[in-house]
């Protein structure tokens, strides 16, 4: 309902400033009619009024971008001042945007909204969806710019960039380790605080990353995905199916 609720303020807020600037117009073109029985305004005369309205705008003063309504200008803003309003309610995470913490909270939900009309598969963002069917149609639009390696997705480009670069700029206040990717550095974090904001729908235990919820679910489920290409054998984890063909396959 939080949410809801912000997502209509910000609404309301584009809608308000919106409407000033129809009302501006408006008035503009009131202070245009000549008084007399003449014509008041030539249709000319109003739409270069419409087209001056159009191209308002607010500018940044840090970066020079520009916007249509203040409130863009404002959201935008929060990229400088690292401002983060909307909080969720779950983990504790921050976001500048509403819609941003929405589709965070899938997470917790669980809610995969979107979902592969050729395999069935759901994902929490349409971004991951429009990635995945890349995997069926065999395109791989994003190109290494060091080499030229392609990828489906995009995040396996970021991922890749790395080998490369050998950067590693996210660094832990706590120890001091560096990771190259953002989310091996949150999942890296919660070591220190001990959240773990990821909870098993079939029993009440939480993992503070999400492979190893995915992988405990499968005691549930029965899922076994891991299957051993020399006897057929099924794992429910990697690590199983790795043991297994070291100790009765590799002589």
């Amino acid at each position: 309902c939080r949410i809801k609720h912000t997502e209509d303020n910000e609404e309301l807020t584009e809608l308000i400033e919106e409407n000033e600037e129809n009302e501006e117009l408006s008035e503009a073109d009131t202070n245009n009619h000549v008084k007399t029985g003449e014509l008041s305004c030539s249709q000319t005369k109003q739409k270069d009024l419409m087209k001056r309205g159009a191209k308002k705008s607010f500018t940044c003063t840090q970066c020079g971008k520009s916007c249509t309504y203040k409130h863009k200008l404002k959201v935008h803003m929060r990229v400088h001042t690292g401002e983060k309003p909307f909080t969720c309610d779950q983990c504790g995470k921050s976001f500048t945007q509403s819609s941003h913490l929405k589709i965070h909270m899938n997470i917790h939900t669980r809610e995969k909204p979107f979902t592969c009309d050729q395999c069935g598969k759901s994902f929490t963002q349409s971004a991951n969806l429009k990635d995945h069917m890349n995997i069926h149609t065999g395109e791989k639009p994003y190109k290494c710019s060091h080499c030229d390696k392609r990828f489906s997705w995009s995040r396996g480009l970021k991922k890749h960039k790395v080998v490369h670069t050998g950067e590693k700029p996210h660094t832990c206040d706590q120890c001091g380790k560096s990771f190259a990717l953002k989310q091996h550095f949150t999942a890296h974090v919660r070591v220190h605080t001990g959240e773990k904001p990821y909870k098993c729908l079939y029993c009440d235990k939480r993992f503070s990353q999400s492979g190893n919820l995915k992988t405990h679910k499968r005691i549930h489920t029965g899922e076994k995905p891991y299957r051993c290409t020399a006897c057929g054998k099924c794992f429910n984890h990697s690590a199983s199916l790795h043991s297994h063909r070291k100790n009765n396959h590799s002589k």
